[in-house]
């Protein structure tokens, strides 16, 4: 049986419906849709019914152009409402055995355990470590004996109204929401290498409205965070300046844009038409310049900032992955060098075949990612269950910690 899989990233900029093939070696896209997206604001739904009507847009695209009839699929999600932590679960095993599987998911479900606020919900649990005895920084307990296991766990939190909303909206459209799936854990899985992942990493995914962070280490996320600030902001900064529509500043910081002043040769122009009655100005390029490097500037001071209240920051051997639609300004990659102080790389997902093309692309990391992150969820939900019947959407804590077990190396090292 072919394992097709739909993955829906409801972006601030655009909607991505994909119906693809999951194969060892590749992903075999059959169909996408892709349209522009109304109704969302940094993540965050601000419109249903004009949501609803284009994710019914780009999902009736998919299905025209893989035959295939979409009622259920994965769906990402992101916005400032997102937040994490570290939480701690214990259990005790008896008599003289080693740990088992369902001693780690007992340790998960305590972990799991933590109060949250009535109007938020968990996401994600994600193992990262775990201790035997006293015996810190196991990575696979499984086989080895002790009386008392203890995980350390990454815990996602969602506001509970804006999980609601977007699946109120998916829904609408005819579509069943497998599960959500934060944005950075979907692009990760998409772009990173295994050697990043276990050197550790930070993932920096710069959309529209929002830029998602994902620090990974020993193969596991340690930290992720959402924020509330993207390339639209670099384009509102341009209208301000050059007094022009929304949609003409996006243009020329497509087409003229650039995130790092020296490089800019500061004889260049270009023209363009302001509000009102007046003519064309010409614009130095230089002058473009300064007003995107400060923002660019400003979004890597966030993550910085970020990354070293995590307190991990110490641990990125493999430096930064950037990826996302905002991450192709041209000379991003230097201004994310210049204020994290580390090597910078750009990703875009690759291993796709099929009507591929176009999502090879850093614009569409979580569009990919979702597919094959999402097939392996489910494939640890059809063991748990027994029978192969899908879980409800409030198990993909467990699910997603289960997920990344299956990947830990088989030696109980530390």
């Amino acid at each position: 049986m072919s394992d097709i899989v739909v993955g829906l990233d409801i972006g601030t900029h655009k909607i991505c419906t994909i119906v693809g093939e999951v194969r060892p070696q590749d992903i075999f896209v059959i169909g996408m849709g892709i349209e522009p997206s109304r109704g969302m604001k940094k993540g965050v739904v601000n419109d249903v019914q004009a949501l609803t009507a284009a994710i019914s847009a780009s999902a009736h695209k998919a299905e025209k152009t893989s035959g295939y009839q979409i009622r259920r699929a994965f769906v990402s999600v992101a916005g400032a409402h997102i937040s994490s932590l570290t939480s701690r679960g214990m259990v005790g095993i008896t008599g003289s055995r080693s740990v088992r599987e369902d001693d780690l998911e007992k340790a998960m479900e305590n972990a799991r355990a933590i109060a949250i606020p009535h109007n938020r919900e968990v996401l994600h649990v994600v193992p990262r470590t775990y201790t035997l005895d006293g015996q810190e920084g196991v990575r696979n307990p499984i086989g080895m004996h002790c009386f008392r296991l203890e995980v350390d766990a990454h815990i996602i939190t969602a506001s509970t109204t804006s999980l609601a909303n977007l699946e109120q909206a998916t829904e609408a459209a005819g579509i069943f929401v497998d599960r959500f799936i934060l944005n950075p854990l979907a692009a990760g899985d998409a772009i990173l290498t295994e050697q990043e992942r276990e050197m550790g990493v930070v993932i920096i995914d710069i959309g529209g409205g929002t830029t998602d962070i994902a620090i990974f280490v020993n193969d596991t996320v340690w930290h992720s965070a959402v924020i509330a600030i993207g390339g639209d902001h670099i384009t509102h900064d341009i209208t301000y300046w050059m007094h022009v529509p929304f949609e003409l500043a996006e243009v020329v910081k497509i087409q003229h844009g650039h995130a790092s002043v020296k490089n800019v040769n500061p004889l260049e122009t270009f023209m363009v038409e302001p509000f009102g009655d007046g003519l064309p100005q010409e614009i130095h390029r230089k002058d473009l310049a300064m007003v995107v490097e400060a923002r660019a500037e400003e979004i890597f001071e966030y993550v910085q900032k970020e990354m070293k209240r995590s307190g991990y920051d110490g641990l990125l051997r493999a430096g930064v992955v950037i990826t996302g639609g905002s991450s192709q300004l041209v000379g991003i990659q230097d201004a994310a060098a210049r204020v994290l102080g580390c090597p910078v790389r750009l990703a875009k997902p690759e291993k796709l075949t099929g009507m591929a093309e176009t999502l090879k692309n850093p614009s569409y990391s979580t569009s990919v990612g979702l597919l094959r992150l999402g097939l392996n969820l489910d494939s640890v939900a059809e063991t748990a269950n027994g029978n192969g019947s899908n879980m409800p959407t409030a198990g993909i804590g467990a699910l997603l910690g289960s997920f990344f077990k299956r990947f830990l190396p088989d030696d109980g090292d530390k």
